[in-house]
């Protein structure tokens, strides 16, 4: 069994909010063993209706029309949740439960500006303003608006301006290039677009005026385009938009479903897919993550490092519903050093820091230790995902950051804007696991065959639906290109795409794409303990691994692509010390076949390594089938891989 690194204290049931759910459960006819995590998981999954109908109900859901029933129809796709509901997503932001008007609620750091902080009643006040601005601007129910900007509270505050009129919103990170945003909003044809003027990350200023006009160029729908002068504080029209007024701020009471925003895939492949969500799963989602396994509420400073182009973005700012204030950080997190986000999390009294599995190893790997330049006494619990976290990042936490938080690694994604594996207070922290599946999601493993299997590896795939999966793809008028992309596999159940092995106990591993698996011999190998191994060495900065398979049935080629640190050369030396990290670390079969130095490894705009369009050009797929350009944040790396190809074909290979 791995290492246990926390457990839960004697008196966490009277200390949590879970503990105080499981009371409330038991006060309403419903008890479980003491502490019994997984009796009440097997609940929320066996019985749905009745799970997220006690979440509606212990959250005080505010609804303007009551639902008629919890699931009315439990198939998938087209589960169909509380009809006859109407509320709005805003409004329960907006509430603040346990929050006095005078707290703050959102604390901003920016390497672009000074520090911002919104009060409760500041933050509604902008909300207000905005609103009014916005339908000065034509905006009603069902029109979209769109933000180019970063994550700062202006951003928040078109998000829930926009929300509480009943119209949708969606935004992309001002680092995103022309290409990639007029991919996603051509699609959805929004109505007006706040955009920022400029950025700086680190020290250095980014103009974004260009690709702005370039953007308004390529977007017929837009009718207004509302400046925020964030570079150049004396540019833009941001202040027109939130003019005094005396228009009441107000929620337009909405459908359960009705879209609140429109996310999109990484669109590595084509077009992006803008997966529309809707005001009720995500508030339910959300309310249910954030305080019951997050264990947030009033008093507590959430934070994850995201932009606003990722999910994650998003799940944050879900934050006040829960009574949790939120710190926003825009900027670059290695500037001026990998120490700037835990300084922040000192300077902002941080409870929960929040951030991607690559940042934490990067910490360990430069040796820092942030427990000693900043005091982090305040801080209950670290979030990580964006990939899977190995054993060794897990102990760096306990060792360098903090013995007392509850660490959780924690996986999910665009597609349900969630973590459906993750963390609770209730379970112990071991190194290199995910300790649970969350409340309310039924994942499981599936064999090859589509048979489920515990104990083993398998497909990831959730076999009973959950109020935040999409209420579909926009434009997708007949829920065909959404039956495919998550059920076109196994009728009836969602394959999300990834690999994980999930224990007798609950606990589990992901262990990488599964479009991205590595098959030796008829073993499948995930990709995420190679990298741990290969990026565990000091020469290694950055890796991907494909495996080729061989048409006429044989063994295939195994081949490694490493990044490596400056003055670093692949020779034969170091190539025989990765095969025997590997050999040794994890088995025979993952030593490559080949090595190759290369200057970059494709990544998305979220920061996630791209194996498939790798793999593809290295079967002779040219670069522009292989990729969207648009969507890789670092476009010219593909190359490499392409003269590999090249050379591997002059060599007979």
């Amino acid at each position: 069994m791995a290492k246990m690194l926390w457990q839960p204290p004697a008196d966490v049931l009277d200390r949590t909010r879970i503990g105080a759910f499981v009371r409330w459960l038991a006060e309403h006819g419903r008890s479980f063993p003491e502490g019994d995590y997984q009796a009440l998981w097997q609940w929320s999954v066996d019985h749905p209706g009745e799970f997220w109908q006690a979440i509606w109900d212990y959250f005080e859901v505010i609804a303007h029309e009551p639902p008629t029933a919890a699931l009315a129809d439990a198939h998938m796709p087209g589960a169909k949740w509380f009809p006859g509901a109407r509320l709005n997503y805003a409004e329960h932001v907006l509430r603040m439960p346990g929050v006095a008007d005078d707290e703050p609620m959102v604390l901003a750091w920016s390497q672009t500006r000074e520090p911002v902080t919104l009060t409760a009643a500041q933050l509604r006040e902008q909300v207000r303003r905005a609103r009014a601005g916005l339908r000065r601007l034509g905006v009603g129910p069902g029109d979209r608006v769109a933000a180019y900007a970063p994550n700062i509270p202006e951003t928040f505050v078109l998000m829930l301006a926009t929300a509480s009129l009943g119209a949708i919103f969606s935004s992309c990170a001002p680092e995103f290039g022309t290409r990639s945003v007029v991919d996603r909003w051509l699609q959805i044809e929004p109505k007006v677009l706040v955009a920022v003027d400029g950025y700086r990350y680190g020290d250095k200023p980014i103009d974004r005026d260009p690709e702005v006009a370039a953007i308004r160029q390529a977007l017929p729908s837009l009718e207004h385009v509302v400046r925020i002068g964030y570079l150049d504080p004396s540019a833009g029209n941001w202040a027109d938009l939130v003019a005094e007024t005396d228009e009441p701020l107000e929620f337009a009471a909405v459908p359960f479903g009705q879209p609140l925003y429109v996310l999109y895939s990484s669109g590595t492949t084509g077009l992006p897919k803008p997966i529309v969500h809707g005001h009720g799963g995500i508030l339910l989602e959300h309310l249910k993550m954030l305080a019951l396994h997050h264990d947030l509420g009033p008093g507590d400073r959430f934070f994850w490092f995201t932009t606003t182009g990722w999910m994650m973005w998003n799940y944050l700012v879900s934050g006040p519903a829960v009574g949790a204030a939120v710190v926003l950080v825009d900027g670059n997190p290695a500037h001026p050093d990998l120490g700037w986000l835990w300084r922040v999390a000192e300077e902002s009294g941080m409870t929960y820091f929040g951030t991607s599995a690559p940042f934490l190893l990067s910490c360990r790997k430069t040796g820092l230790v942030p427990k000693d330049f900043a005091d982090l006494s305040r801080l209950r619990g670290v979030g990580s995902t964006g990939a899977p976290l190995p054993p060794e990042g897990f102990e760096w936490v306990y060792e360098a950051v903090s013995d007392k938080v509850l660490l959780a690694s924690a996986s999910g994604g665009t597609d349900v804007c969630t973590a459906f594996v993750g963390g609770v207070p209730l379970l112990p922290v071991r190194a290199g696991e995910i300790a649970c599946r969350a409340l309310g999601a039924r994942v499981e493993a599936y064999a090859a065959d589509g048979t489920p299997v515990v104990g083993e590896l398998g497909e990831l795939v959730i076999t009973a639906p959950m109020p935040s999966m999409p209420v579909g793809f926009w434009g997708d008028e007949d829920g065909s290109r959404y039956a495919d992309a998550y059920f076109g596999t196994y009728p009836g159940v969602w394959r999300h795409g990834d690999w994980i092995t999930i224990d007798p106990t609950g606990a589990c591993v992901i262990t990488g794409r599964s479009d991205a698996t590595l098959n030796r011999g008829g073993v499948r190998l995930g990709t995420s303990e190679f990298y741990s191994v290969v990026e565990g060495l000091d020469e290694v900065v950055d890796s991907v691994v494909v495996h080729l398979e061989d048409p006429e049935g044989g063994a295939g080629e195994l081949l490694l692509f490493v990044v490596l640190a400056p003055g670093v050369a692949l020779d034969d030396a170091l190539k025989a010390r990765i095969a025997r990290e590997l050999r040794t670390a994890l088995s025979p079969r993952h030593v490559p076949d080949q090595a190759f130095q290369v200057d970059a490894v494709p990544r998305t705009l979220s920061g996630k390594k791209l194996e498939v369009p790798v793999k593809r050009i290295l079967t002779g797929t040219p670069i522009e089938s292989a990729a969207a350009k648009g969507a890789l944040v670092n476009p010219e790396s593909l190359r490499y891989f392409a003269e590999i190809r090249a050379k591997r074909v002059a060599d007979g290979v």
